[in-house]
Parts: structure tokens; C-alpha cells; sequence
């Protein structure tokens, strides 16, 4: 029993090692990327300037043609991320300030999240290599109900989301291996699948979201011009008064979703393609910049 105890206490020893030696060289190749994802391309860079930037989830990442507002004189991207949630895109708004972006007009888009104040594991786990390297994004999931083992125990947070930060992830990184998430300024095109056209919104109900608030505050405090809007969705769509409902609880949100019509102009229900996402930028750019 007496060499059992220090033995045991060695073997843990060597695992907690490990684990802290495994977190640093994990965090350190994501620490020097910044070309496969938005979240690192915002996290490892320095300040840049833009006339808009475009957040939201792929109904942003899909609708707005960053190259349109290039071709009016405004420098552009768009940082919205398919399948995230509005938690995410306050949580890289929030970087953006921190490195001093100096942002003219924030274009959000601000429909089906406003009905959800839950992460999106899928895009937050983007921002977990760098919780120990920032305040910032420490704070922001300081909330969340696993934050503590995301935090305090080494490695943790890359075996729990292994698939979308573990070694797969970690080595096509440190390999520099290529992606298609910063092409065409961040903007991703569909094409004409016409795949799952019809949606049913009768069980979303929106709420004063928290994240939304957090928004609103952000660009108020770094002087940014924040232009919320509501997407288009095809003519199949049950429960519809949803956006009327949005705009019951913040009229601030431009209703932009019937300003496409035609099912042809999908690529699913809730998704323009590449054609539609053109005719619903154009109108964008008239309406708020006045054509330029």
C-alpha cells in the first residue's frame, strides 16, 4: 500500500503533464493561423477598417454578395457563419472592438436567432483554444453551464469538441491546409438545389434577446452604424407572422423578407442561391446606401 499511493500519485502526475503539455501545443498552432476560419482570422489579427461588415448565420453568410458593395466603393466582408447563433456573432463583434476594427455600418442579420439565446456548439467551439488568451471570450462563456471544465481542466475543451478542434483540426492548421471559409470576402454562394423547400416557423417565438442587446450596445459604444435585418425565406413557409412578431418587440428591424419573390431565386427554404442573394444585395445596397 505504501508504494501503491506514491505510484498512483506519479501516474496522475504524469497524466495532468500531459494534458497541460497537449493544451499548449494545441492552442499555440491555433494561436499562429488566421487563413481557415472567421473566428481566427478576427482572433490573430490586428485592427482593420471597413465600410460594412456583415454578421449572422448562413442567412447572412449566404444572402449578402460582399463583392457588391466592393464594386459601390465599400470595403466589405462578411463574417457570417453558417450555423451559428447570435451568441456567436456578439462574441466576434466584441473582438472585432477589442482590436479597434473601425467599422462604419454593421449589417446583422437578425430573424431566426432572435428566437434563441443558446450557443451554437458548432461555431463556439472556434472560439475555446483562445479562453485562456483572452478575457474577452472567457467572460462570454463564463455563463455556460460547462464553462468551468471548459476552463479549469487542461485539454478538456479539445477532446469535448475533438471533432470540430481536435487533432484533425489541429493538424490541418498547423499544416495550413485550405479552406473556402475567407473566399469571395467571406460571402458563400449556393447553388440551385432547391432542397427542403418548405419551413415551419409556428414554434419559434422571438425574445428580447440578450445577445441582440449586447449588439445594439457594442456598436453604440465603438460608434458603429448598426442596420439589423430580417432575410428572405421561400413562399412555403408555415407561421410566417414570426417576422411581424420581430418587429413587435424591436421595430428597429428592417423586414426584408419578401423583397425576393419567386421560389427559383432559392437554393432551400430558407437559403437564397446565387441569384437571389445578387437581387437581394442590390435591393440592400439601395436601400441603405442609396445605390452608391
Amino acid at each position: 500500500m505504501k508504494n501503491f499511493i506514491p505510484l498512483d500519485a506519479k501516474i496522475l502526475l504524469t497524466i495532468l503533464v500531459l494534458l497541460v503539455a497537449l493544451d499548449w501545443t494545441y492552442t499555440t498552432v491555433y494561436l499562429h493561423s488566421s487563413n481557415r476560419g472567421k473566428v481566427e482570422y478576427v482572433f490573430n489579427s490586428k485592427a482593420r477598417n471597413y465600410d460594412v461588415v456583415i454578421l449572422g448565420s448562413s442567412r447572412a453568410n449566404n444572402h449578402f454578395v460582399s463583392q457588391m458593395f466592393e464594386d459601390k466603393g465599400l470595403k466589405t466582408f462578411n463574417y457570417g457563419m453558417s450555423g451559428s447563433h447570435l451568441f456567436e456573432a456578439s462574441l466576434l463583434l466584441k473582438l472585432m472592438a477589442e482590436r479597434h476594427y473601425k467599422i462604419k455600418n454593421v449589417i446583422l442579420e437578425a430573424d431566426l436567432g432572435l428566437s434563441n439565446e443558446k450557443r451554437a456548439d458548432g461555431i463556439a467551439a472556434k472560439f475555446l483554444p483562445y479562453i485562456h488568451r483572452s478575457q474577452t471570450i472567457k467572460e462570454h462563456f463564463s455563463e455556460q453551464e460547462d464553462f468551468n471544465q471548459l476552463y479549469y481542466i487542461p485539454f478538456y475543451r479539445y477532446v469535448d469538441f475533438d471533432a470540430l478542434i481536435g487533432f484533425r483540426e489541429m493538424y490541418n492548421t498547423a499544416t495550413d491546409a485550405p479552406t473556402n471559409y475567407l473566399e469571395h470576402l467571406g460571402y458563400h454562394p449556393l447553388g440551385n438545389k432547391h432542397e427542403n423547400m418548405r419551413n415551419n416557423l409556428t414554434n419559434l417565438k422571438p425574445i428580447r434577446n440578450k445577445y441582440y442587446e449586447e449588439i445594439k450596445q457594442i456598436c453604440k459604444l465603438n460608434h458603429y452604424h448598426l442596420i439589423a435585418v430580417m432575410t428572405p425565406m421561400c413562399t412555403n413557409v408555415k407561421g410566417m407572422d414570426y417576422f411581424e412578431k420581430v418587429n413587435k418587440i424591436y421595430p428597429e428591424i428592417h423586414n426584408l423578407e419578401n423583397v425576393v419573390q419567386g421560389d427559383q431565386y432559392f437554393s432551400s427554404c430558407g437559403h437564397l442561391n446565387d441569384t437571389g442573394a445578387r437581387m437581394f444585395t442590390t435591393v440592400v445596397i439601395e436601400k441603405f446606401f442609396g445605390g452608391k
